[in-house]
């Protein structure tokens, strides 16, 4: 059969530079690229080896959730606030992680964001080839990170990240690839972010860092620094357009304007920010920079959601009450930021529907209430619909590579019945193995 894949009579949203929808329109995929985008006035005329009827559905780049955690323990002790959580569950959970525990939360976190329309994720956890196994075996694209902190805290070393790069980037043809990661400045030191930088630079990599992600964070960041985190990962030299700096919900004015000098590319999180009661990102300004923002829901066990379509209603909404101002990101910005700006940030040739472009394409079924009214030929009512009204359960299939990975609903690379039986045996047995220490001090 041949490699070649037709999608028919759909909605189709580019997310190209020219903000293209075509209504009744097509999609050719060879391989693992796009070759043909076109109007309904366009006769495309090709020999599928496999054609898609997508009539009643909007056809549109998958999402790309930029900072992500692999999660085993959703809704665990999750009433706690960031520092609490991290040291009483977080770190205690990650710790007694064993290779098999990771594979398994692995492959139900994943299939969550399948299931969600994300085709590719940013992930920070541990345990990496167990993360790159299962990314493989389900068909997500993943970029995979070490949670890598100074020795004495029992988390991920640059050895750790290094030997995960050899073992797993460039794995399943180029859709996995690993970073080097950096859990946060609380748990690091000068000389271990100039060493990642350079480990970075030495593997040809890029950096995944959580920077100014709480006010707690700034004040540690200064009373072992003497700086804002921002500050000292600019002056190690974490920064850069291959660094995605993830929340940065309290940024002066001055990092900003860091952030901007050295194109560092952010991952906002509103929606695991909210929860934490970290507070609201000065997105508006950091837009106002021409700095590159992405989405990311950050882990389930601080969202309890993995749906990007939650994440993009929440990167509007708290803006919009915060600064009194229904103007500010409009639908159709958001739905860039989860999808070309991802891309972006991670140098990736996804995010848009264009000849040339990776085969990463979601079909989203309108036959709905959540759709319903739906003004013909108003791509604006898309747009709308996608940000305000639709959720993840709308998502009807869901290609990554150029392979269907799930489709109807269904996911076709794993059985999700023993993936959920034995993601619930993980979690039991690392809960019982998980030792919590006396609550340090901030």
């Amino acid at each position: 059969m041949s490699d070649r894949m037709i999608i028919r009579n759909g909605i189709v949203l580019t997310l190209n530079d020219a903000d293209d929808v075509h209504f009744g329109g097509t999609v050719v995929i060879d391989g693992d690229r796009i070759t043909t985008v076109a109007g309904d006035s366009e006769d495309v005329q090709v020999d599928p080896g496999r054609a898609i009827d997508a009539t009643g559905k909007i056809v549109m780049p998958g999402l790309i959730d930029l900072h992500y955690h692999t999660a085993l323990g959703k809704g665990w002790s999750d009433h706690l606030p960031l520092w609490e959580y991290l040291q009483t569950c977080w770190y205690p959970m990650i710790r007694a992680l064993d290779p098999e525990s990771a594979y398994w939360a692995a492959l139900a976190s994943y299939a969550e964001s399948i299931r969600c329309g994300v085709t590719t994720i940013n992930d920070m956890y541990r345990q990496l080839d167990a993360l790159g196994d299962a990314a493989e075996k389900i068909g997500i694209r993943a970029t995979l990170s070490n949670d890598v902190a100074t020795d004495e805290h029992d988390l991920d070393t640059l050895a750790d990240n290094a030997a995960a790069f050899h073992s797993k980037h460039g794995a399943a043809g180029g859709r996995i690839e690993v970073r080097v990661g950096i859990e946060w400045l609380p748990l690091a030191s000068e000389e271990l972010l100039r060493d990642a930088r350079a480990l970075a630079n030495e593997l040809g990599t890029g950096i995944h860092i959580h920077l100014n992600e709480s006010l707690s964070e700034v004040e540690i960041s200064k009373k072992m620094f003497g700086r804002r985190p921002t500050e000292v990962a600019y002056e190690n030299g974490i920064l850069g357009p291959d660094c995605i700096a993830a929340h940065c919900v309290w940024l002066s004015d001055t990092e900003i304007a860091l952030m901007r000098e050295t194109g560092t590319q952010i991952s906002h999180n509103p929606s695991s920010n909210a929860k934490l009661g970290n507070g609201i990102a000065r997105l508006p300004e950091m837009l106002a920079a021409g700095l590159n923002v992405g989405l990311g829901h950050d882990a389930a066990e601080c969202n309890n959601s993995r749906d990007m379509f939650e994440v993009m209603k929440f990167a509007s909404l708290l803006h919009r009450a915060l600064r009194v101002d229904a103007g500010l990101q409009q639908a159709p910005d958001v739905v860039r930021m989860a999808t070309r700006n991802g891309a972006r940030a991670l140098g990736h040739e996804t995010g848009q529907l264009v000849p040339g472009a990776k085969a990463d394409v979601i079909l989203i079924d309108t036959n709905s209430t959540m759709f319903t009214p739906l003004m013909p030929g108003s791509s604006d009512h898309v747009f709308s619909h996608l940000v305000f009204a639709a959720n993840g359960s709308c998502v009807d299939t869901t290609i990554v590579d150029g392979q269907v990975v799930m489709e109807g609903r269904k996911i076709l690379t794993v059985d999700e019945d023993e993936v959920i039986r034995e993601a619930n045996r993980a979690f039991r047995e690392v809960e019982a193995r998980m030792v919590v220490p006396e609550l340090a001090e901030v």
